[in-house]
């Protein structure tokens, strides 16, 4: 907000929506619109089903008088399907405008099928999870979609993706507006496209470190990548890539063949699948990072040997990130975050970075588990579609 004429009826909405500015009063004095002007774009807001009026407030002032009627964003009035793809399994859900999420669905969903196929089946599942939530299609104002892979957010393509052959610069957002049409009968609607550990870290500073002006999660399943969320946004570099700390090159992996094509890469010798492969190598049955997560649970002991050792690895590349990004909380994620996996990250982390770096760090695991991802897919579009500019768009294809 840059002058008293340039306040809109969104950034009213971004007041309240914030918790800054909740009565007509406080939006008056924030903003320095009189009450005519104020009362004007909030009527817009209102006709809209955006905004409800809630309990009264406090009284201010000493003399007493009836008490301030508080504004609320309605959050009832839209829904937002999520998802999240992983390379052979994936999680759907509705979620409310608040991030509740009402309706969920996890199952077999192989990367490889091609995006065409597995696009189409997230179209059936959004259109079963709608029923089962008892909300109708014309409901969804958006769709948000976690995948393993870098994607340019200016297009929502992937961009040369190691783990995703046959999705490189695929229209993945007309894809799945279209399959969400196809199996509803609804209109299109906006598809928002990130990264899998983009969208976990999302969802995770949201809701559980919302003062964290620094925040770093590492996802470590099939493969290895870091969200990052500075000042409360994502930070994704020029072209999607930041993050990419799984093709890293670390002494260990000179011998170790990538999936990206190249010898060396942190991934090679330290994701859920590189510690499959070495208990594969033993004895040990295990295709798969989930695998490997199943036997961490189980209390395997050559599973957690392996994954403590692949924390070591971790830990040693994350004391350059520590050091370079100055984190309040790292955070690991994915199916190796656990016990012996931490251990190991910690005991390089703490042994190589300046202990200036690691003073206020605080190193944690997930707390939303295999819901970060939909949770943070959420709220991208959430604040996508309630974006100040985004509202008057809105707001006048609407005819207010």
């Amino acid at each position: 907000m840059t002058g008293r004429g340039q306040v809109s009826a969104g950034d009213l909405l971004e007041l309240v929506r914030t918790g800054r500015a909740t009565t007509r009063g406080a939006l008056q004095q924030v903003t320095g619109l009189s009450r005519a002007t104020v009362g004007q774009r909030l009527d817009r807001l209102f006709r809209a089903g955006w905004l409800r009026e809630g309990a009264g407030g406090p009284v201010d002032s000493p003399l007493g008088g009836r008490p301030s009627i508080t504004l609320e964003f309605d959050d009832a009035h839209a829904v937002v399907l999520a998802a999240d793809l992983d390379t052979r399994h994936a999680r759907a859900c509705v979620l409310s405008l608040t991030g509740e999420i009402l309706a969920e669905h996890g199952g077999t969903l192989v990367i490889e099928d091609g995006p065409d196929a597995v696009l189409g089946e997230l179209g059936r599942w959004f259109a079963e999870l709608l029923e089962k939530a008892g909300h109708r299609p014309s409901e969804v104002c958006g769709i948000g979609l976690a995948v393993p892979g870098p994607v340019d957010s200016e297009t929502g393509r992937v961009v040369q993706p190691p783990m995703m052959p046959g999705w490189d610069a695929y229209d993945i957002r007309g894809r799945l507006a279209r399959a969400f049409t196809e199996h509803t009968g609804a209109p299109r609607v906006p598809v928002l496209v990130d990264n899998d550990a983009n969208l976990m870290a999302y969802g995770e500073q949201r809701t559980g470190h919302p003062d964290c002006s620094a925040f770093v999660l590492v996802k470590v399943s099939t493969g290895i990548g870091a969200g990052v969320v500075v000042g409360g946004s994502i930070f994704r570099g020029i072209d999607g890539g930041a993050g990419d700390i799984g093709h890293i090159r670390v002494p260990a992996g000179a011998q170790a063949l990538c999936r990206c094509g190249s010898y060396g890469c942190l991934a090679a010798v330290a994701s859920g699948g590189a510690v499959a492969r070495r208990l594969v190598e033993t004895g040990v049955p295990a295709a798969s990072g989930s695998d490997v997560r199943d036997l961490l649970a189980s209390g395997h002991p050559g599973a957690a040997a392996f994954a403590r050792e692949a924390g070591r690895q971790v830990g040693d590349v994350l004391a350059t990130v520590v050091t370079l990004l100055n984190p309040g909380v790292l955070m690991i994620a994915g199916d190796l975050a656990g016990t012996s996996f931490l251990t190991g990250v910690r005991e390089l982390l703490y042994q190589r970075a300046l202990p200036r770096s690691t003073a206020h760090l605080h190193v944690l695991t997930s707390r939303l588990g295999e819901r970060a991802g939909l949770v943070g897919a959420g709220a991208l579009v959430v604040e996508h579609l309630y974006a100040p500019e985004r509202v008057e768009e809105r707001l006048l294809a609407l005819g207010m």
